[in-house]
């Protein structure tokens, strides 16, 4: 049976955004600038053209409010202009927050999982 998570609970939920600094950044480029217009209280993170964390691709982030999810995520799913996402919520566990917990728009992704053993 899978391990449930009853007693967490996220405040935030965060889709990382992935590109192609050479084929696709533009797209992420207009999909940032819509998300910041259409979701004010939605937090736009750096642009990370390197490789970062567990992200096998250059990437974004994007940080909003689980209240928000209702009305962000089908917008995203409409609106990511065939750009892959990695959505997940915010409970601590980073770990279990990029995989079990997580949900893909587009290709799923292999992580480098060992960057989470790395932080430790």
């Amino acid at each position: 049976m899978p391990k449930t998570c009853r007693s967490r609970s996220s405040r935030t939920v965060t889709p990382h955004i992935y590109y192609d600094p050479a084929k696709s950044r533009g797209r992420a480029e207009r999909l940032r600038e819509r998300v910041a217009k259409d979701f004010p209280k939605a937090k736009l993170g750096r642009w990370h053209d390197e490789l970062v964390g567990p992200h096998p691709q250059s990437m974004f982030q994007i940080a909003f409010p689980a209240e928000m999810l209702a009305a962000f995520v089908p917008w995203l799913m409409l609106n990511r202009d065939d750009l892959i996402v990695l959505l997940h919520p915010e409970t601590g566990d980073d770990l279990t927050d990029h995989t079990a917990h997580a949900a893909w728009f587009g290709a799923v992704l292999p992580l480098r999982l060992e960057a989470f053993a790395a932080r430790k």
